[in-house]
């Protein structure tokens, strides 16, 4: 995994700041909708992970080759994206 994160470091750094750009744009949830919509997606994010570690625990195999490391590299980068988008969010606005 260091080597990938040694290779893809760029596109991470790109996927945190796209991120944190987002998180800024959108801002926080505000309203009773929006909260819950954010709940949610949380909540499934939270199962995708619980379900990916699963998989790890039981030992299933991996994806080889070449198609396994962009899964793995996209899979970063989603992880770099998500991290970014609530610290652009947690940045105050100026009016």
């Amino acid at each position: 995994m260091l080597l990938l994160v040694s290779v893809a470091w760029p596109g991470l750094l790109a996927a945190l700041l796209i991120g944190a750009g987002t998180g800024r744009w959108a801002g926080p949830p505000a309203g009773r909708g929006p909260r819950v919509a954010a709940a949610l997606v949380v909540l499934l994010a939270l199962a995708a992970g619980a379900a990916a570690l699963a998989g790890l625990a039981a030992g299933l195999p991996a994806v080889p080759g070449r198609d396994g490391f962009r899964l793995e590299t996209a899979a970063l980068m989603l992880a770099a994206y998500v991290v970014g988008c609530p610290i652009g969010a947690a940045v105050p606005r100026r009016a």
